[in-house]
């Protein structure tokens, strides 16, 4: 999934490697032509908080926002790079100057022409307001634009993942002239978008649909094949398997139907199921606490509460399988993981024994305390995790009350009013851990109000070190053992429990061709995409 190269001479082999932008992957598709017209219906669960990926990055935002929002490149699946917004690119030797040239005679769906003055101003809003743009552009001092096609990031340190960061679900590139002067989080345009993607947004009547038209001036001609995009609001799980199975559904993600309808979904010969278009959300279920609880500060319930789990369960019970189990914070497949074992695995005597020692006696109903879990609103799957904690909980005395509410209720509880003791969710570790994964664990990633950083308030200046040390760190051996020592050290101080890697799957009807040809699947533009007759 990544570029092995010689330790030392990293930048400047990396540099040249990408310093001609030429197009890349062939379409996944079939030799025949693709067929212009028709709409797809585009199933996405929950209701996304927004339309663009700038301010929030709910995985139902990532389904939508690219198709009217691009970013400068396109990736294929080895995390290639390709031209998108951006027609070419260098990197110089030293790493810390990156020239984007941009494409020319493009158009925001408004009639607005398009300009490296739009790029400067989304980098640095995206530095300012974007959940991880504070650690991805942390080393971008100074954007250039010397002409309205030129865009050069100055740097002040190298940073080594940068090139891999330009998608249009990682770094959306927005319209200056409709968000300067304003305030990014609660701009109309996160609601009505206006871009330069293949569909152009339409309406959205919130709890049943959002639809995007054909954009009949992109720029990619003959590209965007589709007449109308409906999204799909369809909240009952059940419900959209009947969906698929009747028609009413061409395509969803992110494992849209209940895991125990898969078996039957593969029987069906108008469907299918694909695995792969993960790589970029690749990532880990989590329990993440919050440290301010008076209970869950304590070392020894927190060590407690991570005995008291068998992961081993979890992933062959809640999952069916489609899931492997881990305790670091970064998965399997990534070079830098560290495979070292927990220091807290399944006991639950030894759980008890921790509570006991803590001073946290039973009651006469055998309850130490109450906490409440609060599963993330997106499937079931964070429901029914939650579920079977309860129930590990209250066989150490850990009375659980799980507390169900929508996404922006979700979201404004835990990042906003930090109002909740137990949050169970999963967290993408993208294309490298110090996008993915330092925005959950780094201190300065205790942001009020930012989605998916650091709820739990964790912080420790030896992390800190090591994050900050290895998002600067040319040289591969050393980054890797610098990203295995933070695994070490929070997998001790257990701000959260890793508990497994999920393995998330695309439903789709047959007659739609194209839809997964690069690493973000269904979080990409759908230029592609086209339906059979």
């Amino acid at each position: 999934m990544r570029f092995a190269l010689p330790p030392r001479r990293f930048l400047v082999a990396y540099a040249a490697l990408l310093i001609a932008g030429s197009p890349m992957f062939a379409n996944a598709a079939d030799a025949a032509s693709p067929t212009r017209g028709g709409t797809l219906n585009f199933v996405v669960d929950p209701e996304p908080p927004t339309l663009v990926d700038l301010t929030n990055t709910a995985v139902p935002t990532l389904k939508v926002s690219a198709k009217v929002t691009e970013g400068l490149l396109t990736y294929d699946f080895a995390l290639r790079p390709g031209p998108q917004l951006a027609t070419s690119w260098s990197v110089s030797p030293d790493g810390l100057q990156y020239t984007f040239n941009l494409r020319h005679g493009v158009k925001w769906h408004d009639g607005q022409d398009f300009t490296s003055a739009d790029v400067a101003y989304s980098i640095e809003l995206l530095k300012r307001v974007h959940p991880r743009g504070k650690s991805t552009f942390a080393n971008v001092t100074q954007i250039k634009t010397p002409d309205a096609f030129t865009a050069i990031l100055v740097l002040s340190k190298p940073s080594p993942f940068l090139i891999k960061a330009f998608s249009a679900s990682e770094s959306p590139i927005v319209p200056k002239h409709v968000y300067e002067g304003t305030d990014p989080f609660s701009n109309q345009n996160n609601n009505a978008p206006i871009g330069t993607g293949p569909f152009k947004f339409v309406k959205w009547v919130r709890g049943s649909y959002i639809e995007y038209d054909r954009n009949p001036d992109y720029w990619d001609k003959p590209k965007r094949y589709l007449d109308k995009i409906i999204v799909k609001l369809i909240p009952d799980a059940p419900a959209r398997s009947i969906a698929f199975e009747t028609g009413s559904a061409d395509l969803g993600g992110n494992t849209p139907v209940p895991l125990s309808d898969i078996a039957r979904l593969k029987q069906n010969p108008k469907l299918g199921i694909e695995t792969r278009g993960y790589e970029f959300e690749a990532g880990v279920v989590r329990v993440e606490f919050n440290l301010g609880n008076r209970y869950l500060k304590v070392p020894a319930v927190r060590q407690a509460i991570a005995e008291a789990i068998d992961r081993n369960v979890i992933a062959k019970t809640i999952y069916y399988g489609y899931a492997s189990v881990l305790s670091s914070p970064i998965i399997p497949e990534s070079p830098y993981h560290d495979a070292t074992p927990t220091p807290y695995p399944f006991d639950v005597i030894k759980a008890n024994a921790l509570l006991d020692s803590a001073g946290l006696t039973r009651n006469s109903d055998g309850v130490r305390f109450t906490i409440i879990i609060d599963p993330l609103p997106i499937s079931d799957i964070p429901q029914r995790t939650a579920a079977y904690l309860r129930s590990s909980l209250a066989k150490i005395g850990i009375a659980v009350t799980i507390r169900n509410q929508d996404l922006p209720s979700y979201l404004r509880r835990v990042y906003s009013d930090r109002d909740f003791d137990i949050a169970v969710n999963g967290m993408s570790n993208l294309f490298d851990p110090t996008v993915g994964v330092q925005r959950l664990y780094w201190s300065q990633s205790i942001r009020k109000g930012v989605p998916f950083t650091n709820a739990s308030g964790y912080s420790n200046p030896e992390v800190d070190r090591l994050l900050e040390q290895a998002a600067v760190e040319p040289d591969e051996a050393k980054r890797v053992q610098l990203f295995k020592q933070f695994q070490q050290i929070v997998e001790r101080d257990l701000p959260d429990i890793n508990l497994v890697e999920q393995k998330q799957v695309t439903v789709y009807n047959k007659r739609v061709h194209d839809h997964t040809t690069s690493p973000d699947g269904l979080d990409s533009n759908f230029a592609n995409v086209y339906l059979s007759p």
